[in-house]
């Protein structure tokens, strides 16, 4: 069975972040799955497509480095910024093109520049089971 394909109300998590997010896709692809716009590499826009996952614990991040230096070491999270620079990484091979952009699939990753990585934990498409 493959893996399914990502679309628009996806639940995300970055390995930093303390709560997880939904993926907005803008329909600009014009292509549903689950009746939901469908998810490409390029879906990685901070704060358009990846929201805030709430605090950021990672010391990479400036803020918190600042916070924490401020707390003379104690590790201090800071609100999450996301900054995903480059698109997904497509989790198997890339065959299916929406836009002529690989669509991403729920093995797809994201890096943040923070040094998080953010996952798929639920691919937002729902499947009906008819008996």
């Amino acid at each position: 069975m493959s893996c399914p394909q990502v679309c628009a109300g996806a639940t995300l998590q970055c390995s930093f972040g303390a709560a997880p997010c939904v993926l907005n896709v803008l329909p600009v692809n014009r292509t549903l799955t689950s009746s939901m716009p469908a998810a490409t590499i390029m879906d990685h826009i901070p704060l358009v497509n990846i929201t805030t996952f709430g605090m950021c614990q990672s010391l990479a991040n400036p803020m918190v480095a600042a916070a924490t230096a401020a707390a003379l070491g104690v590790l201090t999270p800071m609100p999450c910024i996301p900054a995903t620079a480059a698109p997904w990484i497509p989790g198997g091979a890339p065959t299916l093109l929406i836009g002529n952009m690989p669509a991403i699939d729920s093995n797809s990753m994201l890096m943040c520049s923070w040094a998080g990585v953010i996952k798929v934990v639920v691919p937002g498409q729902v499947q009906m089971l008819i008996p």
